[in-house]
């Protein structure tokens, strides 16, 4: 054996190790306010902060310690003090933004803590259920993509659809997939007062907070359904459709879509966000390619499988995205110029 080779590996796995370490580290500065009591980058002391905090000093010593060895935050040796440099708290603490990576710490943990769970599926098939999951999961994925929701939609993505925006200006019907939290659907309401929006979920947790959330922002032109496209009624039908970040979540991914159309106005668009994967496997051979294949087992394909569902997992890729689009009858499907690191938009025409 090669024994350079061997060591190579063997940092490669303490690297990864140490990613791990650095997610849970992030996930402790997440719920314990430490990210947002550095955020202004004023270098302070272990002890200054905890004070600030209120929290335990040995406690916050350790994680400021950790964070500093994982290039997280910065530590001046002289003076003892600690700091988060404005770059890192661009993406560490920015709740609501489109660039928070704060969902990432609660996405981590969560997911990781089914792991005996995915490994019994291994060897007995199945999968680990939707409501098996954590409030922490539920919070990760809005955090993941709420701020994207609230600044992008009716800003950018909804703009490659101008037929659809005039539609849903002018008082057009609005059907959110998967609304988990209601996000998609609170940025539509804003963006266009006069539309009426319904939203739909099988996840009763996420619609329950879909609703306050609604009824806070006084967006009585939306509903909140729990349950599948099928407890849609099938008329009136809807001007636009949108799906994000669910397709290759669904138990049932033909039969919805194609529930989905029968649904849709004359003319009416279906927009599709998935996460950007290549349908080359050497191509996703990189930090999110890893990521997504991580989110895939420990979630997006399990809990497909532990319905009887395909189990398309989180990088199908866009061929096979496309495909399931043509097959439920869809006409002029094609990818929409939409840039993004971490996505990829398809349009359906009904």
């Amino acid at each position: 054996m090669d024994k350079e080779r061997i060591g190579e590996f063997a940092n490669a796995v303490y690297r990864d190790m140490a990613g791990a370490m650095a997610i849970g580290m992030g996930y402790l500065g997440l719920k314990s306010g430490l990210f947002e009591a550095m955020k202004d980058g004023t270098p302070v002391s272990s002890g200054k902060l905890a004070e600030k905090t209120g929290l335990q000093p040995r406690y916050v010593e350790e994680w400021l310690n950790g964070m500093t060895a994982a290039g997280w935050l910065e530590h001046d040796e002289e003076t003892g003090a600690f700091s988060m440099p404005d770059e890192h708290g661009f993406l560490l603490a920015s709740e609501g933004t489109d660039h928070y990576m704060g969902g990432l710490f609660l996405a981590g943990p969560s997911l990781l803590s089914h792991a005996s769970d995915v490994a019994r599926a291994f060897r007995e098939g199945g999968g680990v259920h939707f409501d098996a999951f954590d409030e922490d999961w539920i919070k990760a994925l809005d955090l993941m993509n709420g701020g994207a929701y609230k600044s992008r939609l009716a800003s950018y993505w909804m703009k490659q659809l101008p037929d659809i925006e005039e539609r849903l200006a002018s008082g057009g019907r609005a059907l959110d997939i998967g609304c988990g939290v209601g996000k998609v659907s609170l940025a539509l309401a804003e963006a266009y007062p006069e539309a009426r929006i319904t939203g739909f979920d099988p996840d009763g947790n996420s619609v329950s907070q879909a609703r306050s959330a609604a009824a806070d922002a006084g967006a009585d032109r939306v509903e909140f359904v729990e349950g599948v496209i099928t407890d849609i009624a099938a008329e009136p039908v809807f001007d636009f459709a949108g799906m994000f970040d669910c397709l290759h979540d669904l138990a049932e991914p033909e039969a919805t879509l194609a529930e989905i159309r029968s649904r849709m106005a004359p003319g009416g668009a279906l927009m599709v966000m998935e996460p950007r994967a290549s349908d080359r496997l050497a191509d996703n051979f990189n930090p999110l390619g890893t990521v997504y294949y991580g989110f895939s087992l420990f979630h997006c394909m399990t809990q497909s499988l532990a319905q009887g569902g395909p189990g398309l997992g989180t990088c199908m890729g866009p061929d096979k995205t496309m495909s399931l689009l043509r097959g439920a009858g869809f006409s002029n499907v094609s990818e929409l110029p939409i840039k993004s690191q971490i996505n990829i938009f398809f349009t359906a025409r009904a």
